[in-house]
């Protein structure tokens, strides 16, 4: 009695690790727009809301927010936190400042990246304006006052976990970024005439 030996596809085989392949390159590429999605969504990791004006509901309730201001390591400015802290009613519209200062004599430019704690807080933290949505350039020597205007949103009391915080601490860090194309060619022909 002799086993039969089953007939491989080979064909098949290739077909299938191609498809396995392009699935995983496919969920690779897909992966950081669907966490994105998800954190904007979900308030997860901090990720704060983002609204075109007040809540319109403001509650008897405080809640004291905090600021916190750092700098990549290879980023040349100053950043800072105006205050330390706001206590602010629950819904309110806050207005606070950051400072930044380029004490180099180059044109820098820089992105802010941000996050609140505790993380349970982040859906309910609401930016109306923020210098966070937009590339800062500074020149040579400025100096300048950044706004963010929030407000923490009523239905946070309504949340099992973030009820009980009593505070929220907003973070940004500041990374230097590759200056815009108009900004670096007026800076170019600066240097140029300069010298």
């Amino acid at each position: 009695m002799s086993a039969q030996q089953p007939q491989v596809s080979h064909g098949k085989t290739v077909l299938t690790l191609v498809g396995v392949v392009f699935l995983m390159g496919g969920l690779a590429w897909a992966s950081i727009p669907l966490y994105d999605w998800f954190c904007k969504v979900t308030g997860f990791g901090g990720t704060t809301q983002v609204a075109a004006d007040g809540s319109g509901v403001v509650l008897n309730e405080t809640i004291i927010v905090r600021f916190d201001a750092s700098l990549d390591r290879d980023m040349p400015w100053e950043f800072k936190t105006v205050q330390d802290d706001v206590t602010i009613r629950i819904g309110e519209t806050g207005l606070i400042y950051y400072e930044a200062y380029n004490p180099t004599d180059r044109v820098v430019a820089g992105t802010a990246s941000y996050n609140v704690a505790p993380y349970s807080t982040g859906a309910y933290f609401t930016k109306i304006d923020c210098f966070c949505f937009t590339e800062q350039v500074l020149q040579p020597g400025e100096r300048v006052m950044m706004p963010v205007t929030f407000y923490v949103d009523p239905e946070i009391v309504n949340d099992r976990e973030a009820k009980f915080a009593q505070h929220i601490t907003l973070s940004y860090t500041f990374y230097e970024t590759d200056l815009p194309e108009d900004v670096a060619q007026l800076a170019s022909d600066t240097s140029v005439v300069q010298n």
